[in-house]
């Protein structure tokens, strides 16, 4: 099973930034779409970001305009740039990814953000 790897999670002050990374195992060939999830506490998980293989970005309304989302596919890695952080962003956050020609799903252990003063 292949297993991506997330960090830059963090305590951070409301207003503050984060800039969280994700990289995917060398071997995964032909990665596709790449996305961040998020799961608050007693909520469920929820899309917050994506990026197409050609860059094109999709952004939930609750982030548009403060994260950002970009990929190095040179180095099989994704990130996520967060900016005025909010209470209500904090959560754990999930990097998924699509790969090979069956599109096969693969995801990270998580990686908490804490939004609070």
């Amino acid at each position: 099973q292949v297993r991506l790897v997330e960090s830059g999670g963090g305590l951070v002050q409301p207003g503050g930034s984060l800039r969280l990374s994700c990289a995917a195992p060398g071997s995964i060939f032909n990665i596709n779409a790449m996305a961040w999830y998020r799961q608050a506490p007693g909520n469920e998980r929820e899309l917050v970001a994506t990026i197409t293989k050609r860059g094109s970005t999709y952004y939930v309304d609750s982030v548009k305009g403060r994260f950002t989302i970009s990929r190095d596919n040179y180095k099989n890695m994704m990130y996520l740039q967060m900016n005025s952080l909010k209470p209500e962003d904090t959560a754990v956050y999930y990097c998924n990814l699509k790969y090979g020609y069956d599109d096969l799903d693969a995801w990270g252990q998580g990686t908490l953000v804490t939004v609070s003063s």
